[in-house]
């Protein structure tokens, strides 16, 4: 009994010790420094290990016992969240890859990887197949059974080889339709939203580990637009993805916030804001998120044709300085709010070219309203003598300021531009933004003077 004990003490540190690595070649070595390894789960990301990547472009992560199947993300740049790659780590084999800023990460070894690969690669073929089968002017249904008989065998085959296998989750979720009989470009077009998400399980844990549903999400809502008006297309969308996803609330939040994300970031201020307002903005009061709460009530109340947040200004009147508001003061045909600092090059470069510009135009066509986030009075103070025609603001705290706040300000310079009625009508880049706008629009400017004739 003790020489059995003290085999299996002997045999324990080895099987302790097992493990499999992570490995590979990123290419052109010189753009990479280090790479680090997360382990994803539905929620968060956690940190497992990190390395350095060689004059090669060599790394490498040991992974002991302890590291779990599952899905895993390797990250290479910053930021994280849009330099990073997934693999899938089934604890039973190693993994090599190679990596290229151009054509993404390829497997060299890897069963579940090569596997997923081998069959997302079929599928573009395949895509490409069909869709040259629907542009040619010979349609033949011996053709179209040709076209589609090749999906089917293909899909069925990756279904037999990924069995037992995490792979099998992807090559379930992204079977394609495949029509029964022969149909048109259009019916086919139809049917293949119709079925979109037909074999997707939005509860399915390993997908939701993944990048793979939020890049169906998006997939789904970009392709099947109408360009005679894509916004009513791209609404009718959403609620399409978001009825897909169903009773599954940690993945709608993802995927809401995400779309959310891409029409703001793109500009598309009446999407976005549809998207915050029949699912996004519930999700976060549910969930008592201020954070993500203000941000939407923000960027609605900053949006174009909204009514500019109201804020405190004074004015001087010969030697006094009167108290007053945004809303009660009338002087103009339009407003340029500019957000600033004394302590930002960039907006000490633009500024001096805003206010010769207004400078030159008639009086009272266009009123410069000068919001300084800052942390010293003086410093403001001075700088303020060289814009005599602008109306100057003190914003106290810089970055914790309740009128930069208000208007979602996260850098310096930000620019509105606002209608008589205090309606926010362009939000310029920078100050050749805002010549580009007045070119565009000088009707505009002649408004409050063909008013004042009548």
């Amino acid at each position: 009994m003790t020489k059995k004990l003290f085999f299996l003490l002997a045999f324990l540190p080895s099987i302790l010790l097992a493990q499999h690595t992570i490995k590979g070649t990123f290419s052109p070595a010189e753009e990479f420094k280090f790479a680090i390894l997360y382990k994803v789960t539905p929620t968060t990301s956690m940190y497992v290990a990190n390395t350095g990547i060689d004059e090669n472009g060599n790394f490498e992560f040991p992974l002991d016992e302890t590291v779990a199947p599952g899905m895993y993300r390797i990250v290479y740049a910053v930021p994280q969240d849009e330099y990073n790659f997934d693999v899938i780590y089934n604890a039973k084999e190693d993994i090599e890859l190679t990596f290229n800023l151009e054509e993404g990460v390829k497997y060299i070894a890897s069963k579940e990887n090569t596997l997923l690969d081998a069959y997302n690669k079929s599928l573009q073929l395949i895509s490409k197949n069909i869709h040259a089968y629907f542009s040619s002017a010979s349609q033949s249904e011996e053709e179209f059974h040709k076209v589609f008989d090749v999906l089917k065998e293909t899909q069925k085959e990756f279904e037999t080889a990924s069995q037992g296998l995490l792979a099998a989750n992807f090559v379930k979720a992204s079977k394609p339709y495949i029509p029964a009989k022969k149909e048109d470009a259009q019916t086919f077009s139809k049917n293949l939203k119709a079925n979109y998400f037909t074999n997707i399980d939005f509860g399915n844990k390993t997908l939701q580990s993944s990048s793979f549903l939020i890049e169906t999400a998006l997939n789904f809502v970009f392709t099947f637009t109408d360009n005679n008006n894509k916004n009513e297309a791209f609404k009718n969308n959403i609620d399409i993805v978001i009825e897909a996803i169903g009773e599954n609330p940690v993945i709608k939040e993802i995927i809401t916030e995400v779309l959310f994300n891409q029409f703001a970031d793109s500009n598309n201020e009446e999407v976005a804001n549809y998207i915050s307002e029949q699912y996004l903005l519930a999700i976060a009061k549910e969930k008592k998120d201020e954070e993500l709460i203000e941000r939407l009530t923000v960027y609605k109340n900053t949006s174009i044709g909204a009514l500019a947040p109201n804020f405190p200004i004074e004015i001087k009147k010969g030697e006094q300085f009167v108290k007053t508001d945004l809303y009660k003061y009338d002087e103009a045909a339009q407003y340029i709010i500019v957000f600033w600092s004394s302590t930002c090059s960039h907006c000490l470069n633009e500024l001096p070219k805003v206010h010769r510009y207004i400078e030159a135009l008639e009086s009272k066509k266009v009123k410069v309203i000068a919001v300084a986030l800052e942390d010293d009075i003086y410093r403001w103070k001075d700088r303020t003598y060289d814009f005599p025609e602008f109306i100057h603001v003190f914003g106290k705290g810089k970055w914790e300021n309740p009128i930069g706040d208000a208007y979602g300000v996260t850098a310096t310079p930000t620019y509105f531009i606002l209608d008589a009625d205090k309606k926010v009508i362009a939000k310029p880049y920078d100050f050749p933004a805002i010549e580009v706008f007045y070119k565009k629009h000088p009707i505009i400017l002649e408004k409050k003077k063909a008013e004042s004739e009548h």
